[in-house]
């Protein structure tokens, strides 16, 4: 939030410094002094006659339709700041009470020149949308905050209880300029008699993006916001306290589990043992974590009521798999996501190496069948950091020993990418929840159909 704190400019700035320095950076600024060489500063001064020299007709028969306060016009001056500009309106606002605005936004820039009076401007970023609830995109009120933030019900608008902590507030008064970025929320309480008049023009952004070019930004944005709320959902504090301590660190107690039998035939093709990691050259922190990701994945991939299933039909049929998850899409609630995201870059590396080497039936099991959105999306978080920190023939040899325990190994690669994208797709829906939550229609639908895809080559993701 430090960034987004409003500035207040004792000079009027030039026009350079002006587009450059408060206009790009998209955040509020008051400039102090910028109206009071207007004519209007005086004329209009409602201490000094200024209503009276402001009366105009409320109707006027007989002559043709015209803009009734054009007269006003000449009291008035464009900043020089905004040479250049092309203004979309000019508006004149008076209140003879004390009247509180809406909380709303604009889609320009907006110059609040105060001329008379003081008012105090409550300010929230566009990040803080969520917490605002905008009426639905396509309402005839779609800028406006839909909670009443004087009373709010929480029950109702459960996020607005954060709304107070994005706030910004600053006080105008007479001579002082507010500038209001585009897609900032705002609400304006003014005292008794205020006049102002405010510049609206189109910022740069948005004028300068071609419409061939929407959907490309689109997909830009709601990937970044994807990308914020998976973090988010992955950033969650894990307590490696209560981890499952092992007694003894030698044999596995499913080294000889149907999911491994075999496994020096059917796993040597194309290695090299002599760059195989061994279990007993693990350290012993990483041969407890090695036992224990292989008993969870045991633990959560076995046939029901058969013990002693070939490993071939426990890749085949996949409707006698037991699957303990209750979310797929919470870290918290997947033990086997939870542990590996414990594991430091090289613990991720020996653990895995060694599985692929010893147990290559069980890391074949946890991909294709333990491995759920979530996991996906911690698996491959895992193997960037490790890509960050070990060079690049390492990184050759960590993949090819990886995926030389399949079969198919495309068909893996494809596994962890289609999972990844349900994980995705998820967050799309939830940070859609979060920015317009009654705007649900086509995000649900693109969830269901990827939901539909996946769920041939995921066995236990469940379509609703």
């Amino acid at each position: 939030m430090e960034s987004l704190q409003i500035r207040r400019w004792n000079e009027i700035p030039p026009v350079k410094e002006f587009s450059c320095r408060i206009e790009k950076s998209n955040v509020p600024a008051v400039i102090s002094g910028c109206v009071r060489l207007w004519k209007a500063f005086s004329k209009w001064d409602v201490s000094n006659g200024g209503l009276d020299y402001l009366q105009v007709p409320i109707l006027n028969m007989g002559k043709d339709e015209k803009v009734q306060l054009e007269c006003l016009r000449e009291d008035i001056e464009t900043p020089a700041f905004l040479e250049g500009k092309t203004l979309a309106s000019v508006n004149l606002w008076m209140n003879n009470d004390r009247t509180r605005s809406s909380t709303h936004y604009d889609p320009h820039h907006n110059l609040l020149c105060l001329i008379s009076g003081c008012k105090q401007v409550t300010m929230w970023p566009p990040s803080a949308t969520p917490f605002l609830y905008p009426f639905p995109l396509y309402g005839e009120a779609s800028n406006h905050c839909a909670v009443p933030l004087e009373n709010p019900d929480f029950r109702i608008y459960p996020r607005a209880k954060n709304f107070d902590e994005y706030s910004q507030k600053v006080i105008l008064h007479a001579g002082d300029a507010l500038f209001i970025p585009e897609g900032w929320f705002h609400q304006v309480d003014s005292e008794s008699l205020t006049i102002a008049v405010n510049f609206w023009w189109g910022s740069d952004m948005i004028s300068g993006m071609l419409e061939h070019m929407d959907s490309y930004y689109l997909r830009r944005i709601l990937k970044r916001l994807t990308d914020k709320e998976m973090d988010r959902m992955l950033c969650i504090s894990t307590d490696t306290a209560d981890r499952k301590v092992i007694s003894s660190y030698g044999q596995s107690t499913h080294e000889n589990s149907d999911l491994d039998m075999n496994h020096q035939t059917a796993s040597s093709k194309g290695r090299n043992p002599e760059k195989s990691f061994m279990m007993n050259e693990l350290e012993p922190l990483a041969l407890q974590s090695l036992h224990e990701l292989v008993s969870l994945v045991h633990d959560c991939v076995k046939p029901e009521g058969n013990s002693s299933a070939d490993p071939s039909v426990i890749r085949e049929e996949n409707e006698v798999m037991k699957i303990v998850y209750t979310n797929l899409f919470d870290l918290k609630e997947d033990p086997i996501a939870n542990f590996i995201w414990t594991l430091e870059p090289h613990t991720f590396q020996s653990v895995f190496l060694t599985m692929a080497h010893n147990f290559p039936r069980t890391l074949e099991a946890f991909l294709l069948h333990a491995l759920s959105p979530v996991g996906s999306e911690v698996l491959t978080k895992k193997f960037e950091q490790l890509d960050q920190m070990i060079a690049t023939n390492e990184q050759v040899q960590f993949y090819q020993k990886f995926y030389n325990v399949f079969d198919d190994q495309f068909s893996a690669m494809d596994t962890i990418l289609s999972r990844k994208e349900l994980f995705a797709c998820q967050m799309q829906l939830a940070e859609t929840r979060s920015q317009n939550p009654s705007g649900l229609g086509f995000e649900s639908h693109r969830l269901r159909d990827i939901c539909l895809v996946n769920s041939y080559v995921n066995p236990f993701v469940s379509v609703v």
